[in-house]
């Protein structure tokens, strides 16, 4: 165990910041505004977990191994003092009967200080479990038990796909005071955040990768399993409860709500969330206050580390079982969202990090608060499933005239493959019709009627035409229903077979991506070059050159852990590029997020994790410096070269 004690270091922060919002953020920073504090020179707080404490002190952990203490945090004159030091990557943090509980790498370690001079002087091991080097083998944690007991979460490692090489590598374990581990569920991939709701069920939010087709959130109860298959080389060690096999995980089931109807103890995600439209990289989960943080007490918010945002999920319990809908809520932060943590002033602390995770945040690190202003926002506050379709709650009363129209929504159902492969385009996308509307007697309720809904499908919802009795339209006009039941005895029989929109073959152009060296070559090309993909959003050259009009051969490789694809535009054009491929929306995967766009040169497809691909192209006649770019949303932001054309 670390014996390493930190000396005292007593720092005052410069005046407390205000973050200046981004103008696209500005309607959202009229109800929930995000302020800054800023770090003194050489503190770096690549936030891993946060904390208050009893006195009203919070604590943040550093991805650099160190425990800060931050005082008068929301006034202009916080002061920070280090804690702790001489960790490895803690990525989680917990005030418990006196002490600071973290989980670095490969232990539990609680430390307290004993003659309370405000730094630890006793760094204990609860427990320790082995580790293989892999870098993907995170753990996060803990949270404490009614019962006095830890939850943890641990990744598993990457080789390619994600692998469990060493003990209990995907799985969510209890832990004892005394350090006994009592294994609880199973099947995560990269399980960076989870929470509690206010009744006090468990939830944990997972990023896109192998068997996972996109972000989601599951509810967690012991023995089930979430769906990613490593893990189950642990499923028969003593106390699992865990009933699944690995055989019996296969790409044969299509879907994983197909899977479910199958294999045993396979837990459904209750929400689901599309990649590139609400997030990319799902981070923690805290429930908003009942009181005092708006309209939307009870529910939850989920961070995304890739996006810098934060989303909202509505759930409900349908036969029993969690599902419900993801918003949009807010977006702006400055780095990678890892925590959040209320405050004792009812604001929320936000703690971030993008140091081998970049975000579209600009910044490396930060600590931001996010505080309510006590204004209300036209948000739909619930979306409830009903035996033909939806009840729609609003923070506000509506316009009759227009929450009454059909013509005011509209809905569409998808879905994704449950496979080894990373992630998945959209399947199955159906046009749904929204038969009637009605405004209920309490003026901020609409019963929506719709034909076409599909059980295992996410439902996606557009209220582009509703307003409100001033005539203000929606803050955020649409949301993500995860259909896994139906209340009642509803005869879904009516559903027409899937009209698959979204997997036609693609619509970009087919003379921008040339994958066969053209006849007319002769056999050579006159340049040759490599560029590959590297972990953090980058590629391992930033700068290729080529003689103008030279018949180019350009490999591409993504030994990555994530999908990347590589995308040449004109001079100055990329983040412009960027932004057109976020604005696909639901067809982006399936075109490998080229959305149509003069400024599009050339271009590779979207690859998979350890694959490659060689494109041909005629470099411009026009000497100059064009831009290489991946447009995968969250990527462009910071993942980009120049093609210097001589």
């Amino acid at each position: 165990m670390y014996k390493y004690l930190a000396p005292l270091l007593l720092l005052v922060l410069p005046a407390f910041l205000f973050a200046q919002d981004n103008p696209a953020n500005d309607q959202e920073s009229t109800y929930y505004q995000i302020q800054t504090l800023t770090s003194p020179d050489g503190v770096v707080l690549e936030v891993g977990g946060l904390a208050y404490l009893p006195d009203g002190k919070l604590a943040v952990s550093t991805r650099r191994g160190e425990i800060w203490i931050v005082e008068n945090w929301n006034t202009e004159t916080p002061k920070m003092k280090r804690f702790a030091s001489g960790l490895h990557e803690p990525l989680g943090l917990a005030w418990h009967e006196g002490s600071l509980y973290t989980t670095q790498r490969s232990e539990i370690t609680k430390l307290t200080d004993k003659n309370g001079d405000g730094r630890a002087d006793r760094y204990e091991t609860i427990v320790s479990w082995p580790l293989t080097a892999n870098y993907h083998e995170y753990s996060y944690g803990p949270e404490f038990l009614p019962n006095g007991n830890m939850l943890i979460t641990l990744n598993v490692g990457w080789e390619g796909k994600g692998v469990s090489k060493s003990p209990f590598r995907g799985w969510m374990l209890q832990v004892t005071p005394e350090g006994e581990i009592l294994p609880y569920a199973a099947g995560m991939r990269s399980p960076a955040g989870f929470g509690f709701h206010l009744d006090g069920d468990i939830f944990y939010a997972e990023n896109q990768g192998d068997w996972v087709g996109s972000g989601r959130m599951t509810h967690l109860e012991k023995g089930d399993f979430a769906g990613h298959p490593a893990s189950l080389a642990w499923a028969d060690e003593p106390g699992s409860e865990v009933p699944v096999k690995r055989e019996e995980i296969h790409d044969d089931y299509r879907t994983m709500y197909e899977a479910a109807k199958t294999v045993k103890g396979l837990k459904l995600p209750a929400v689901w969330f599309p990649h590139s439209i609400m997030g990319i990289s799902t981070s923690d989960i805290q429930a908003f206050p009942e009181e005092g943080f708006g309209p939307f007490g009870g529910q939850l918010m989920v961070g995304d580390q890739g996006q810098s945002k934060i989303m909202r999920v509505f759930l409900e319990k349908v036969n029993g079982e969690y599902q419900g809908a993801c918003f949009p809520f807010r977006e702006g932060f400055g780095s990678g969202i890892l925590r959040i943590e209320p405050a004792p002033d009812g604001s929320m602390m936000v703690g971030m990090t993008s140091r081998g995770w970049a975000s579209t945040g600009s910044e490396p690190f930060g600590l931001q608060r996010l505080v309510y202003t006590g204004k209300t926002p036209f948000e739909v506050q619930k979306m409830e499933a009903q035996e033909d379709g939806f009840l729609l709650t609003f923070t506000q009363k509506v316009t009759a005239k227009t929450a009454a129209n059909p013509a005011s929504y509209s809905m569409q159902r998808f879905t994704y493959l449950y496979r080894e492969a990373y992630g998945s385009p959209v399947q199955d996308l159906s046009p749904c019709r929204i038969i009637s509307a009605e405004v209920l007697p309490s003026g901020n309720q609409v019963k929506l009627k719709v034909s076409g809904l599909a059980l295992g499908y996410i439902h996606e919802i557009r209220l582009s035409g509703v307003t409100n009795t001033d005539g203000e339209a929606l803050l955020h006009d649409f949301g993500y229903y995860t259909l896994n039941a139906m209340p009642g005895t509803h005869n879904m029989a009516d559903m027409a077979a899937p009209v698959d929109l979204a997997n036609t073959a693609p619509s970009f152009d087919a003379k921008k991506h040339i994958t066969t060296m053209p006849a007319a070559w002769g056999g050579k090309a006159t340049a040759t070059l490599e560029i590959q993909t590297q972990p953090g959003l980058k590629y391992n050259k930033t700068e290729l050159t080529v003689k103008a009009g030279s018949r180019v051969s350009l490999r591409f490789v993504n030994p990555d852990d994530m999908q990347h694809n590589f995308v040449i535009t004109k001079a100055g054009q990329s983040q412009a590029v960027g932004q057109a491929a976020l604005q696909m929306g639901l067809a982006g995967p399936g075109n490998h997020y080229i959305p149509t766009n003069s400024n599009i040169l050339f271009h590779s497809s979207l690859l998979e994790p350890g694959t490659e691909e060689t494109i041909y192209f005629v470099a411009p006649t026009q000497p100059g410096r064009y831009d290489y770019v991946c447009t995968v949303p969250g990527h462009a932001t910071v993942m980009r070269g120049v093609l210097v054309v001589e």
